[in-house]
């Protein structure tokens, strides 16, 4: 039997919203409870957009902002889902998951960006 071949996993820039904002000690960097927006730049080009959230934020998400747990508020029903699910919004959990992901071919098309210029044209 053949060693199956070992993929090569494209290197990546990646930019979370959550370095870019409050300081990191303020309530909402709270890497357990938090969501934000990701980018994901591979070196050929392709540049993947995300919205993530950390598995306990799922509850806060049902109240509006400042998204905390409010016995005199009724929680939403229902919510549309992020793209990704993840245990902890930090760099070194989103690095490891996405390098996951590019390894297993899991990242999703509708992930990608059009290019910035004004074409219509569909990404391939």
């Amino acid at each position: 039997m053949k060693a199956k071949k070992a993929k090569e996993i494209p290197q990546f820039d990646l930019w979370l919203e959550v370095e870019t904002g409050e300081p990191l000690d303020q309530p909402a960097n709270r890497a357990y409870e938090n969501f934000g927006n990701i980018e994901v730049k591979l070196q050929d080009g392709r540049r993947y957009t995300l919205n993530v959230w950390t598995f306990d934020f799922l509850p806060l998400a049902r109240y509006p902002w400042p998204y905390e747990i409010d016995e005199s508020e009724e929680p939403a029903k229902c919510l549309l889902p992020p793209d990704l699910f993840v245990e902890k919004f930090d760099r070194q959990t989103i690095e490891y998951i996405i390098t996951q992901l590019l390894k297993n071919d899991e990242m999703k098309d509708e992930w990608l960006c059009k290019d910035n210029d004004d074409s219509t044209e569909p990404v391939a």
